[in-house]
């Protein structure tokens, strides 16, 4: 979906938002690796376990969603208490007006998400992307890493061939020889990667972390902040396993996320799950604000200090 056209929709369906149940919790959640701590929790009945500290019986409802602009829709229409997507997605669902928090992180690592190109490619720098068909996902997180790459080799969006596709798509038509680079994230580069078919031009390190958040919905922390302390106390045991037990992980949640194992293990080496929030993550989020005003991707600015909930993370145990 377009950025306009998902603008409009979220205007739209952000008159209908529900206000928060006590006995259930609705999670919206992507088959990612970034989001594996979660899913741990889930297996793990650490979820189950720390709501039920809270108040017993309280429901928790499950939706996967492929990407970040479906679970701003989903806030939109007011079916959601929890959301795990990415900064810039986020961003955007709150600059339309989706009454969400900044609560925490779920995880972090600048390799990634990277711009790539064919295993084969004559491009050997970023500078050498000037002219070349370039691909990303408008309006994803490898939209602003795009933009900084292309920074590093002194160029701009105007010195290239701007393609916008599904993260899904790019790495096969760079195969296909129809795009010369694209930037994608987790899990498409180790999975091609792998197989030998790309290369990575560059990646997120020293330039943009690979932030994803977690986000709730105001009224879920206003009337149940204790509840959500439960679900980043479960979070956060679930960060501790999966830099504890790689193996273990990999083999636990290999079916939340659509991998193998083997496969999984290597992204997982990649993240850092710790959930808390601290004043360089606030800082980078600026940047991804300033690069959105910048590109039209959004027309509100965010001001990231308000929007994060620092202290109900701290109240949760984040360090």
């Amino acid at each position: 979906m377009k950025i306009t056209h998902l603008v409009a929709a979220l205007a739209v369906l952000f008159t209908s938002a529900a206000t928060a149940s006590a006995d259930e919790i609705r999670l919206a959640t992507q088959p990612m690796p970034h989001y594996a701590p979660i899913f741990i929790a889930k297996h793990n009945g650490w979820l189950d376990e720390e709501l039920a500290k809270v108040k017993p019986g309280i429901k928790v409802t499950w939706s996967s969603f492929a990407a970040g602009p479906p679970i701003n829709e989903s806030f939109a229409a007011g079916q959601q208490d929890f959301g795990f997507l990415g900064d810039t997605p986020a961003i955007i669902g709150k600059s339309v007006g989706i009454d969400t928090r900044l609560i925490a992180k779920t995880s972090q690592g600048p390799q990634t998400l990277a711009v790539v190109v064919g295993a084969d490619s004559p491009i050997k720098s970023p500078k050498d992307l000037k002219g070349k068909k370039v691909a990303v996902t408008k309006g994803s997180y490898g939209h602003h890493l795009l933009a900084l790459v292309l920074q590093q080799g002194g160029l701009t969006f105007n010195d290239i061939e701007f393609i916008n596709l599904p993260v899904a798509e790019i790495a096969p038509a760079i195969i296909a020889g129809t795009i010369d680079a694209g930037a994608v994230w987790e899990p498409v580069i180790t999975k091609y990667e792998t197989q030998k078919a790309i290369r990575v031009l560059a990646d997120g390190t020293g330039i943009k972390s690979g932030m994803l958040l977690i986000i709730a919905t105001n009224d879920i922390i206003k009337a149940h902040p204790d509840q959500v302390q439960a679900v980043l106390r479960a979070y956060a045991r679930g960060a501790e396993y999966a830099k504890a037990h790689p193996n273990e992980t990999a083999e636990l949640v290999a079916a939340d996320v659509k991998l193998t194992p083997d496969l999984l293990l290597p992204i997982l080496a990649k993240l850092d799950f710790n959930p808390a929030l601290h004043d360089a993550d606030i800082a980078e989020l600026r940047k991804t604000v300033d690069f959105q005003l910048a590109n039209g991707l959004i027309k509100q600015p965010v001001d990231i200090a308000s929007w994060a909930d620092r202290d109900i993370g701290a109240a949760a145990g984040l360090k």
